[in-house]
């Protein structure tokens, strides 16, 4: 299969696609006189949060949609933006289905601990390691991965657990702490999965594993 945008004329495909018309002149592509060669990804089948019809997922409470979900509407290969559509669906489904349950309720914080934080400078701590915790997975837990790597991500995930622990328990709770908690618990699951698979397959590549296992294992989490 070929994309062939030729009919639109060579300013405007520089304009609008400069980084695309670059990339292709690598490869030796002029796309403002050749067809593209189109060939099949694995973008879209790289899995998500089990979800059923109404965005719940196996945790209890814990509902997801978009991006982020594996609803399974569209089969194994969502296209490109229909998780947009999800959204808006699901988002209803859910909101329906959290009405219908009621009201769950809300652990409150131990007593005395508003009175014990400080509003010090640890936002900037916070900002701080939200950035070194989104540079680690990009630097060290990429599509294309080493163990040592994987095992030096590891190591500063921990340390960022670490530092998150005593912010809980010294300083004010925050949206942005709430949030770098679940981010970092995350990223600790990604890099824990991906040290226990000793093998190249979709869009897992391994350097010190190249090639797939006899037997796919399966690559469902289930809490």
């Amino acid at each position: 299969m070929y994309l062939d945008i030729t009919h639109k004329g060579p300013d405007f495909i520089k304009a609008h696609f400069p980084n695309i018309y670059a990339r292709c002149l690598e490869f030796g592509i002029d796309m403002t006189k050749q067809p593209i060669p189109v060939v099949p990804a694995a973008h879209y089948t790289c899995g998500g949060v089990v979800t059923d019809l109404a965005g719940r997922s196996g945790v209890e409470g814990l509902y997801a949609l978009g991006e982020v979900a594996s609803t399974g509407l569209h089969g194994a290969n969502r296209l490109a933006s229909n998780s947009l559509l999800e959204c808006l669906v699901f988002s209803e489904s859910a909101a329906k289905d959290i009405l219908a349950r009621g009201k769950s309720k809300i652990r409150g914080f131990p007593s005395g601990t508003r009175a014990r934080v400080t509003n010090a400078d640890e936002e900037v701590v916070i900002s701080h390691n939200w950035d070194e915790l989104r540079r680690t997975m990009w630097n060290y837990v990429g599509i294309v991965r080493t163990t040592k790597r994987l095992e030096r991500a590891a190591h500063r995930i921990q340390l960022l657990q670490d530092e998150i622990h005593e912010f809980y328990a010294s300083f004010r709770v925050s949206n942005d702490l709430i949030e770098l908690r679940n981010l970092v618990l995350t990223a600790e699951l990604i890099v824990r999965s991906a040290l226990a698979r000793r093998e190249s397959r979709g869009l897992h590549y391994s350097i010190d594993y190249p090639d797939m296992l006899p037997e796919a294992r399966d690559t469902v989490l289930t809490p």
